[in-house]
């Protein structure tokens, strides 16, 4: 049985310009991976209608889920909401049962339940709020696309409201060895071992130190025994 898998899409000018470094597709992939939910795709988009609707609908039909950061704010640039809707040609307005939570939210914290504020009540029909825990305001999950707010603390709060109702795989396992050796005398031994292990991926990530080469070699994969197996044929044929 092969594992789910999964799309994330980073929505914000801010990334793309690089005021803002994205933490969020780090946090996914290792709970999506612990989770036996295969992260394939990555993308970022701008604040941008369009593009965010074109991207929602390839990945969505691509994968078994998308997760979707950044763009469910307050504000004028936060359209995401109102994108997502439009990729999946459903309307939105304010929801009864979000802006009940906001309203005792703010209640609670003496604070106007103003115009801009209520925006973040808007959801398109026929989704299912994602909770949020941390400031309220919810996501929502439209079809298989669950779309989280940008901010670290209450994406991560969501991915964890989210991930209990997703079915998983096989957890994905890793090990790794360091060889102190240039890319090019280790890439042979290491090819050969690759076309007998298929079913693992063999990673090696060359670095320099104290103008040394060497390279990290990762084994991933589902099959504890096969990534030891791998990894010890691997120090045998370099002597290790």
């Amino acid at each position: 049985m092969t594992n789910p898998t999964a799309a994330m899409l980073v929505i914000g000018d801010e990334i793309l310009s690089g005021r803002t470094r994205d933490s969020n597709m780090h946090h996914l992939a290792g709970e999506l991976t612990a989770r036996g939910i295969d992260l394939k795709e990555a993308r970022m988009v701008s604040d941008d209608r369009a593009a965010i609707m074109a991207a929602v609908q390839a990945l969505s039909q691509a994968y078994d889920h998308v997760f979707t950061s950044g763009g469910i704010g307050p504000t004028h640039d936060d359209i995401t909401a109102d994108s997502v809707a439009a990729a999946f040609d459903v309307p939105i307005d304010v929801r009864a049962d979000a802006r009940a939570l906001l309203e005792a939210h703010y209640a609670r914290t003496g604070t106007e339940l103003n115009a801009a504020r209520l925006r973040m009540a808007r959801i398109p029909e026929g989704a299912a709020l994602i909770d949020n825990p941390v400031s309220t305001a919810p996501g929502f999950t439209l079809g298989n696309v669950h779309v989280m707010a940008g901010v670290p603390a209450i994406f991560e709060a969501m991915v964890a409201s989210v991930l209990p109702s997703l079915t998983g795989g096989a957890a994905l396992l890793s090990d790794s060895i360091r060889v102190d050796r240039p890319e090019g005398e280790i890439a042979g031994p290491l090819g050969l071992i690759a076309g007998r292990y298929d079913d693992l991926s063999i990673g090696c990530y060359p670095f320099q130190l104290d103008g040394a080469f060497g390279a990290n070699v990762v084994f991933r994969g589902t099959d504890r025994g096969r990534i030891d197996a791998a990894l010890a044929e691997l120090r045998s044929e370099l002597g290790l």
